[in-house]
């Protein structure tokens, strides 16, 4: 199936809209290649993180969209596109949970590829004109919360475990691709990317609100200065 909604979208595309494939896929596997070095080889390229990298292949394929007229038919493609790499992040964790390859390395790569899988989709639904320029905050603010922890470094810390955490990632996913998707058009689509944008500024507020708290917990113990960031 992958394979042929592929060929279908190469096919489609104009042969200057491969750049951006080309050049996410390139980043990518930079990335990949020194994000996993001393990684064991049986985690590194265990099922899991194969189907991630699928999954980020479909992303890159997506890029090559942007800034290319989608006709009808395409759109169709890339919408199938999309709804595959949404429904193959429910197995990737799934499949390292059965063959114990859960690792570090694999919950990052799996996490950078939800973050520009997202970016993405919104990016093609503004595009399209079925939301406005404020759903691409569904696809920056994890970027920007990023930037923001190098002025303030406190927001490098660790935070706990979240169910509601992983289900907002999972819901932006669905709700982008039903926007971008041409069975839904104005109003409905931007309803539904609105929706998108709703829950995710909440769920980085309440994390927000967490590592802030933590941090006043911490200042209360007088620890030194290094370990508050």
């Amino acid at each position: 199936m992958a394979a042929s909604l592929t060929a279908c979208v190469l096919w489609a595309l104009p042969p200057h809209a491969l750049w951006p494939t080309l050049v996410v896929c390139g980043a990518g596997a930079a990335l990949l290649w020194a994000g996993s070095a001393g990684q064991p080889v049986r985690q590194r390229f265990g099922v899991a993180n194969q189907v991630t990298l699928l999954r980020a292949a479909l992303v890159a394929l997506l890029c090559g969209a942007l800034g290319v007229s989608i006709d009808p038919s395409l759109h169709r493609a890339l919408t199938a596109i999309a709804a595959l790499a949404a429904l193959l992040d429910a197995v990737d964790g799934w499949l390292a949970r059965r063959h114990a390859t859960e690792s570090a390395f694999g919950a990052r790569f799996d996490m950078e590829t939800d973050a520009l899988f997202i970016l993405v989709l919104s990016l093609l639904v503004w595009q399209q004109g079925q939301a406005g320029p404020w759903v691409l905050v569904c696809g920056l603010l994890r970027y920007a919360f990023v930037a923001a922890a190098w002025v303030w470094p406190a927001l490098n810390s660790p935070l706990p475990f979240s169910l509601r955490r992983k289900r907002i990632a999972a819901l932006q996913m669905i709700l982008l691709v039903a926007a971008f998707s041409p069975l839904f058009g104005l109003p409905t689509s931007a309803a539904l990317a609105a929706l998108a944008v709703l829950t995710l500024v909440v769920s980085f507020f309440i994390d927000l609100l967490w590592l802030v708290r933590a941090r006043r917990r911490f200042a209360g113990l007088h620890l030194p200065p290094a370990f508050l960031g």
